[in-house]
């Protein structure tokens, strides 16, 4: 989760993210395709990095998008194959998307009904498939559950549409949330109970994400007799689009203390924020390790870390150390890259962090910086 950094190196705050263990998760997910022939894509959703797209696609088959600019992203910077699966899709960037896209997953038979014709005239050949909800729960945050009641996310077995697969060659489900395999093992066999009828008319199917396949672990094993058991038996080609896995442990965070109040206990004001650099330390809830930290009491002096937006609930959490926190102590947060740079924001103008990249050979190079015009220019 840490590697050795000297905090001090870089600019705070900053996303630090080291290619060596980049490369070790590829390595694993490269193990996975090869002993299955599953093909494994990048789900931009949950890291993006495209100055690593060389690394990245020296190994995956392509990029998973959920909008048109995570298609373009992917079809510009990444190369490989483009998937793009939404709720729905707009009029107006329709015809965009199909230029972008290989493969157009549909949320439901009315915009498969929709967007048909278009597809159909289209100039070049595109691969379309129906997500479907196989209502087989993993999930325990409702937030992050694609199959909890009331999901807007796929089709029901009871809505299934089989006078309308004209067209359609793939299906797409999605149950999982860092979840290891014996979550896919439980969700495959209600898969195939609900949908199996339809995939003799299939050419591929999309497992979906949420696949922790570089988490230690992680029952690899399992997984390859899954897919390979799978794609022997029904004939198709598989994907897998973890984007979380890709990053895994990848990546830090450094932060500076900027200053120490006190009110029930000491309250450590930091450079960054929760809800604007880490937003899913306030949505999961999700609580990062901090490099020579521990939970509350179990170190001589806890604090409360908080961030500086005027958000009441810009907090990250309480943790222990060996000393007092003292203004300009650095402060490295583990396993930040995946879902933090994605999904940040620059709520009261708090200026995003620098993104840096740790070399194989230990040097560090900051490759983005933002600036008040990256703030200005989101606004009118």
């Amino acid at each position: 989760m840490f590697f050795d950094l000297d905090p001090y190196s870089v600019p705070s705050p900053c996303y630090v993210v080291d290619v060596a263990s980049l490369r070790a998760n590829l390595a694993v997910l490269d193990l996975v395709q090869r002993k299955t022939g599953a093909k494994i894509l990048l789900a931009l959703k949950g890291f993006a990095m495209h100055c690593l797209a060389g690394e990245i696609m020296r190994v995956l088959h392509g990029t998973a998008a959920s909008s048109l600019d995570e298609a373009r992203l992917g079809r510009e910077e990444f190369g490989g194959e483009v998937h793009i699966t939404a709720p729905a899709f707009r009029d107006d960037e329709f015809e965009q998307i199909m230029d972008l896209a290989d493969h157009i997953v549909f949320n439901s038979f009315s915009q498969w009904q929709h967007f048909s014709i278009r597809v159909a005239a289209s100039k070049k050949p595109l691969r379309c498939a129906i997500r479907v909800n196989p209502e087989h729960r993993e999930v325990e945050t409702a937030i992050y559950d694609p199959c909890g009641p009331g999901s807007r996310l796929g089709v029901l077995q009871k809505n299934f549409r089989e006078d309308l697969l004209d067209g359609i060659s793939g299906l797409h489900f999605h149950t999982l949330c860092e979840k290891n395999a014996d979550a896919l093992a439980r969700t495959l066999p209600v898969f195939e109970q609900k949908f199996g009828p339809w995939l003799k008319q299939m050419s591929w199917v999309n497992f979906g994400g949420g696949h922790h396949i570089t988490r230690s672990d992680y029952d690899v094993n399992l997984l390859c007799r899954l897919v390979g058991d799978f794609i022997s038996r029904r004939k198709v080609e598989v994907y897998l689009e973890p984007g979380e896995a890709i990053a895994l442990n990848t990546g830090v965070f450094v932060a500076s203390v900027l200053d120490i109040t006190a009110n029930d206990m000491p309250i450590a004001i930091l450079d960054t924020s929760a809800a604007a650099h880490m937003p899913d330390v306030l949505e999961m809830p999700y609580r990062p390790q901090i490099a020579g930290a521990d939970m509350p009491g179990a170190k001589p002096y806890t604090f409360r870390l908080a961030g500086m937006t005027c958000l009441a609930g810009d907090v990250i959490g309480e943790y222990s150390f060996d000393r007092p926190l003292n203004v300009g102590d650095r402060l490295v947060f583990g396993d930040m890259a995946h879902y933090t740079m994605v999904k940040n924001n620059t709520f009261n103008g708090i200026r995003l962090p620098d993104i840096a990249v740790r070399d194989e050979d230990g040097r560090v190079r900051v490759v983005r910086s933002f600036s008040y015009q990256d703030f200005k220019c989101r606004l009118c």
